[in-house]
């Protein structure tokens, strides 16, 4: 069963610093139950666009699929596109609260060798950051930084 949620629309902590202000104007999140297969599952990442699903059922997060997941079945598994999530999910997911700093998300993920982190606020699943989105945030905030700096010399 798929399941789409919509991103909080609310932002946490300074705007700048927090994995929760990533979260305003990102896709849907995208999640599937233990009984989905991976066939469906590979359908919706190519589909979507997107590198992971989680795994949620009555609004617990039970695990993760990532692509890398699915590569590991591969060597695994005979029929890995007949397997189920609940098969060849990562599981327990690391989560962030959406108050976490950027800088620390990236560590986390560094460190545990993931590239995808939910976020999890009130014991509920509000997003789901990619190492890619925290890299393009510190990218965005550092030539916001620049151009600021250089305005500044230039009136001075």
């Amino acid at each position: 069963m798929l399941r789409r949620y919509g991103c909080e629309r609310t932002a946490w902590g300074d705007a700048s610093v927090s994995i929760g202000s990533i979260l305003t104007g990102k896709k849907p999140l995208v999640s599937v139950t233990k009984a989905t297969t991976v066939r469906e599952i590979a359908r919706l990442l190519y589909e979507n666009r997107i590198g992971a699903v989680l795994v949620i059922e009555e609004g617990a997060i039970l695990g993760i699929v990532s692509e890398r997941d699915i590569v590991a079945g591969l060597h695994t598994h005979e029929s890995v596109l007949d397997c189920t999530a609940g098969q060849v999910m990562t599981s327990p997911v690391i989560t962030a609260p959406p108050d976490q700093d950027i800088a620390d998300s990236m560590g986390v993920m560094t460190d545990r060798r993931v590239r995808h982190l939910p976020v999890v606020a009130e014991g509920r699943c509000v997003g789901l950051v990619s190492i890619g989105d925290l890299v393009k945030r510190r990218i965005d905030d550092a030539e916001a930084e620049a151009t600021a700096l250089k305005d500044y010399i230039q009136t001075s």
